[in-house]
């Protein structure tokens, strides 16, 4: 099992935080994507949460209902991990041929891992020469906890599944979501239930990795007591309403005003410290996944505080889908872009 790597024939999986994603597609990245099988299960947030022995096996149950429900014959799975889960990094290091590089680095990886490797699973891509020094190669690290790696794989494993590859979620989210043949960096972000994952795609590679506390489920705490509302009412005004201040008089934007300043304020200092690294690149869009692509007039929002075009992410852009899939997923489709991330993997 490889972190980040993985070949052959394989099928993803993303369990979120209510419902988990399945997909298997056909095809590269050369000449498109075509959707074979896919999965969208509802998953019990206290299921989810449950760490003991029977709560893994019955999560474990769960998934292999979900593999059955989408017809999925291959046993080789590609998961995704949590971004708060892991620690991803693109540092430089000398330029060597790659052999030499591959190797050298092999020793190097403990000086970019937060943890004593004895406690860490890390791997590592080369990404290629540094956009500021061609005498520097930018090279991605990735490093999760060994003890919260080997769970999720004995869990998996234990279904009869075989596990070819790990990858951080908010890599995989870039891969369905990035902006084919952009000249500027893209920043994808995801707006999840708990917390914001970020990426910066700058010449076809990964060169910012970010998760930002706090998610969906905070504003709608903040409005359901602005409002004095229950939790689910909030959640309906925010995705009905958004932040349209015609409607309901404009209260969630009012409520929410400074936790969403806040959120724009990340996204902002983000673009700054990407564009002083990068002396010659520019953050010329974002993209929004999850709740962000969601909320009404929330692109409009960060375009506004961010003076950055912003737009919705599609992570079907280069899947091939039938009219029935279409139908059958347009309830949910924009939470699709981790797992499909993930199957856009190479197979070179």
């Amino acid at each position: 099992m490889n972190l980040l790597h993985g070949v052959g024939d394989f099928f993803s999986l993303d369990i979120g935080t209510n419902s988990m994603r399945i997909v298997q597609l056909s095809g590269d990245a050369n000449h498109g994507w075509t959707l074979l099988k896919y999965a969208y299960v509802p998953v019990d947030q206290k299921l989810l949460n449950d760490s003991s022995e029977l709560g893994r096996k019955r999560l474990g149950e769960a998934i292999m209902g979900a593999v059955n429900q989408a017809g999925i014959r291959t046993k080789n799975i590609a998961i995704g991990l949590p971004a708060g889960k892991t620690f991803t990094s693109i540092v430089e290091t000398d330029t060597l041929p790659e052999k030499e590089l591959a190797k050298s680095f092999k020793y190097e990886i403990d000086k970019y891992v937060p943890m004593p490797m004895s406690d860490a699973k890390a791997d590592y891509i080369i990404l290629g020469p540094s956009p500021n020094d061609p005498a520097k190669t930018e090279v991605l690290v990735s490093s999760i906890a060994k003890e919260y790696a080997e769970s999720v794989m004995e869990m998996i494993e234990k279904t009869g599944l075989n596990i070819i590859a790990m990858e951080p979620e908010p890599l995989a989210m870039a891969r369905s979501l990035a902006i084919p043949g952009a000249m500027d960096a893209t920043m994808i972000v995801d707006f999840g239930e708990k917390s914001t994952d970020l990426v910066i795609i700058y010449r076809d590679q990964p060169r910012l990795v970010r998760s930002i506390p706090g998610g969906f489920s905070g504003l709608v705490k903040t409005l359901a007591s602005g409002l004095d509302v229950r939790e689910d009412q909030a959640r309906q005004f925010i995705l009905k309403f958004g932040l349209a201040e015609d409607k309901i008089e404009g209260q969630v934007l009012k409520i929410l005003g400074h936790q969403l300043e806040s959120y724009a304020s990340e996204l902002t200092k983000s673009v700054r410290f990407f564009q002083t690294k990068y002396l010659n690149g520019k953050v010329g869009g974002i993209v929004l996944s999850g709740y962000a692509s969601r909320i009404p007039l929330f692109s409009e929002y960060i375009e506004a505080r961010t003076n950055v075009p912003t737009m919705k992410g599609n992570p079907w852009q280069s899947v091939r889908t039938s009219k029935e899939q279409q139908n059958a997923l347009a309830p949910v489709a924009s939470e699709f872009a981790v797992v499909i991330g993930l199957s856009e993997r190479s197979n070179d």
